[in-house]
């Protein structure tokens, strides 16, 4: 079934039910999203992520960012974001691992509400969203970079890819559903069993991401992109996009509450927290 879908001055905006990430962010004084309207492209922002010193998916800046699409999905004039990173090498390390190990049920549940929300409106959002992945783009930044419309990455030795079973944790239907809809069934099936990094070439044969520029190029790649979808009417692509993408995020808006207690459950069982306390021990050592 198709979501229903209200208007946003002349936009298609798929709605998103209100979870807690928003009215708290009033009191977070952090700036972990960056949010510049692009100085050559008429009606185009770009959001950076910048959140030292891999840009993890922490809460705080899951509410950041939700609150940034927000406020480009209202802007009557914002036809088109590119996410990208402020920290060249590095598009984001994913979800912050600190926010699933010894927490509360509490915290745990706001920490996976709150990424569901910006998936949502990321995935579902009515503007034109390209990824400009300028780095290593492994478990949730895959999936940032996966909701967008378009993804170009940067050459060079980096690699994207959900890698959760290499952690000892199994990616949510939502995020396989996202890789499913990207690089077909056969590919996203051994990919999430065997918890695959693709190499940027690997990544553009599977279709994982759709261009590749070198480093210095890929702000240019990503608008050059741009303004061939800015030439289609917003109405027809809009309706195409929701077509195709409505099923997928009415799977998820219909099993929320779900979906964050199977995850809260599975997240805290003692072989989980045992398998997340090895892998943030292992990464002790190599900063030392």
């Amino acid at each position: 079934m198709v979501p229903h879908l209200h208007k946003t001055s002349s936009r298609c905006v798929i709605p998103i039910s209100s979870v807690s990430c928003q009215h708290r962010l009033m009191t977070n004084g952090a700036n972990f999203i960056k949010v510049e309207k692009d100085d050559t492209l008429k009606g185009v922002s770009v959001i950076k992520m910048d959140n030292k010193p891999v840009n993890s998916l922490s809460t705080p800046v899951l509410m950041e960012m939700a609150n940034a699409l927000d406020k480009l999905e209202s802007d009557s004039s914002c036809r088109g974001v590119i996410l990208t990173s402020a920290n060249p090498g590095i598009f984001s390390a994913g979800l912050d691992i600190f926010e699933m190990y010894q927490k509360s049920p509490d915290q745990t549940n706001h920490f996976w509400k709150c990424l569901q929300e910006v998936w949502l409106k990321l995935y579902g959002s009515s503007l034109i969203t390209i990824a400009a992945i300028n780095g290593h783009s492994p478990a949730g930044g895959c999936l940032m970079a996966m909701s967008c419309d378009y993804r170009v990455m940067s050459s060079g030795k980096f690699t994207i890819g959900l890698n959760e079973t290499l952690l000892g944790i199994v990616a949510p239907f939502w995020f396989s559903d996202t890789m499913l809809n990207t690089i077909g069934h056969r590919q996203t099936e051994k990919a999430l069993q065997l918890g695959s990094l693709f190499k940027v070439d690997q990544a553009l044969d599977i279709g994982l991401i759709d261009q590749v520029a070198e480093p210095d190029q890929i702000m240019e790649a990503a608008k050059t992109e741009m303004t061939k979808w800015l030439k289609i009417p917003d109405h027809a692509r809009i309706l195409t996009k929701q077509m195709l993408r409505g099923p997928t995020l009415e799977k998820l808006q219909t099993k929320r509450d779900e979906d964050v207690a199977f995850f809260t459950n599975f997240i805290q069982k003692e072989y989980i927290q045992k398998s997340l306390g090895m892998y943030l021990e292992s990464l002790k050592k190599r900063q030392k």
